[in-house]
């Protein structure tokens, strides 16, 4: 079969044009972490397979999480024990054989109040991880816990006060740059055959008798409506499940509650760590996690009932993870600290609880109509075994017999020879006369198609110049994203092939004009387009730092509505 690693215009004309030619065995509904991880399941089993997004891979929630591959180990204390054995044995896979180019271990530190009892709680709680971690029959890819002295804590962690901790015990998790995996994982779900669009939105369901047999689609890009068939299509749209299941006008069998999780974006420098931190508060959870030159700060678990698409954080969620963490540094952060903030919404099973942060992190699985599949809950980590759970229920349905899930055996595009062109990043560097740092963040964002972004320096040396205002990205990434990874929009350059919407100081309003001319460039946009483009995107930016300055969810929710969503093209 012809391959291609590309994901640009051309192919997502292509995909289209084959969705709408022959039924599908397939089709995915949902382009974030288990909706492109669930279509990458389906295509290699070998079943024709479309997947659909109505906005960018990764815009909802799957951009917008604490950034970690973790298994949780708070769900030890609700004695949850299957969950964080699944998500430690999925870490492993992640690290290791999936996407050893995307996900990092990182270590952290969990401080201790009281000297004897909590540390053995603790430390049997982290033992217990540990041993978790051994289960999924290969090595867990991080170091084991460790247990530290007040002293120790302190020579590794200066900026905590002194009064915060008696001690402390390490323990590794792991990180990623989640929409940058999700990009990803569509590009190689479309790289073996899967036929894969965004900006396409699903506006309802065919429906034969009671069966669904496909979806009226709405090309946001090109305003044109078409009809896709499938034998079973897979509804995994996280937070928007329920509104979805109204499409198909059927009462669902179980609902979604929307949890908004802030995190705040702070320099490196404002903390000195060696390491990310991990406390208690009264509800859940604060992590302090090493970010690049930056520390997410995160998360708040509050009930949200409002936009879905533009979760808003406002001024006091802002207060609300300031003061948390104040309370354990020995200098204090200041609202002057922080260069980026952002708010993403959790997917939670309903159940008894009025609190959304004792609501279910597992995942359900339904056949809720024939022809119908819906997948919810879950956590980013387990992401594979959801896609597996889902398209094992839908392949239930189909006739014939169809081999089980490989994903565990196959890598992302970029992972293959990682660990070799990692050990060749000098000599690499040094050939293509590029700073060996520069070379070590291309491989960590792009693995082995890190090629492909030298060839383009190569080619036109001033693609090797950082981006004004984000010294961290090159010109070179801006046309890369719209040629191999599906950017068709500014706003998904700078928000999620690169992070600058929440990294940078002026949250990319100067790197945005020199981004939408790199863009126009492959893209075909003329002057009026790139304007526009820009426009849209300092509108956007000038909402998001408006609403973090109102004191409520509603008056948040309805200043940040004022920026129109996208660019609608002509």
């Amino acid at each position: 079969m012809t391959r291609s690693t590309k994901l640009g215009p051309e192919e997502r004309k292509a995909a289209i044009a084959r969705l709408k030619e022959k039924e599908l065995d397939i089709l995915v509904v949902g382009g974030g972490i288990v909706g492109t991880g669930s279509a990458l399941d389906a295509v290699t089993r070998g079943l024709s397979t479309g997947l659909l997004e109505a906005r960018d891979w990764a815009s909802g929630t799957s951009s917008r999480s604490s950034k970690l591959v973790h298994g949780g180990i708070r769900y030890l204390e609700q004695l949850d024990f299957r969950l964080v054995r699944e998500a430690l044995i999925e870490r492993g896979l992640l690290l290791q054989r999936i996407a050893p180019h995307l996900v990092k271990p990182v270590r952290f530190l969990y401080p201790l109040k009281t000297r004897i009892i909590e540390r053995c709680y603790v430390g049997a709680g982290m033992l217990l991880y540990d041993i978790f971690s051994y289960t999924g029959l290969r090595p867990p890819g991080v170091p084991h816990h460790r247990h530290l002295s007040k002293r120790q804590v302190m020579r590794a962690i200066p900026s905590l006060s002194k009064d915060a901790l008696v001690g402390g015990l390490t323990y590794y998790d792991a990180q990623v740059d989640d929409a940058r995996y999700v990009a990803s994982l569509a590009r190689t779900a479309s790289f073996y055959g899967a036929h894969v669009a965004s900006r396409v939105k699903v506006e309802g369901f065919i429906k034969v008798g009671e069966r669904v047999v496909g979806v009226r689609a709405h090309d946001l890009e090109t305003d044109e409506h078409f009809e896709i068939r499938a034998k079973q299509v897979v509804n995994a749209t996280g937070v928007w499940t329920d509104d979805t299941q109204r499409m198909v006008g059927e009462r669902g069998t179980f609902k979604v509650r929307a949890s908004k999780g802030v995190h705040l974006v702070v320099p490196r420098d404002r903390i000195q760590s060696a390491m990310g931190m991990i406390f208690r508060t009264e509800k859940s959870v604060l992590f302090v996690i090493p970010w690049g030159r930056h520390w997410l700060i995160g998360t708040t678990d509050t009930d949200w009932n409002l936009d879905k698409a533009h979760p808003a954080a406002t001024a006091a969620d802002i207060d609300y993870l300031l003061e948390h963490v104040n309370a354990v540094l020995g200098i204090p952060l200041t609202r002057e600290d922080v260069e980026g903030v952002y708010a993403g919404l959790r997917p939670l099973l309903a159940g008894e609880s009025d609190q959304t942060s004792k609501l279910s992190r597992e995942h359900l699985v339904a056949h809720t109509v024939p022809g119908l599949v819906v997948i919810a809950g879950g956590k980013w980590t387990t992401y594979r075994v959801m896609a597996k759970d889902a398209i094992d229920a839908a392949v239930d349905a189909l006739d014939g017999k169809v081999p089980k899930s490989t994903t565990q055996d196959i890598p992302l595009l970029g992972a293959e020879g990682y660990q070799a062109a990692w050990n060749k990043r000098g000599k690499i560097a040094r050939a293509f006369g590029v700073h060996e740092v520069r070379i070590e963040h291309l491989l960590n964002r792009y693995g082995t198609m890190t090629d492909e972004l030298l060839d383009l320096i190569r080619e036109d040396p001033s693609l090797g110049e950082p981006l004004p205002g984000a010294d961290d990205y090159l010109g070179a990434e801006v046309v890369y994203a719209a040629t191999h990874e599906g950017a068709l929009h500014l706003d998904d350059v700078l928000a999620r092939r690169t992070r600058i919407s929440i990294e940078a100081w002026d949250r990319g309003v100067s790197a945005a004009p020199v981004a939408a001319k790199l863009m126009g460039g492959v893209l075909g946009w003329n002057t009026a387009r790139q304007t526009l483009e820009v426009e849209r995107y300092l509108e956007r930016v000038a909402a998001e730092r408006a609403s973090q300055e109102q004191p409520d969810d509603e008056s948040a929710d309805r200043v940040r509505l004022e920026a129109p969503d996208i660019v609608k093209v002509d």
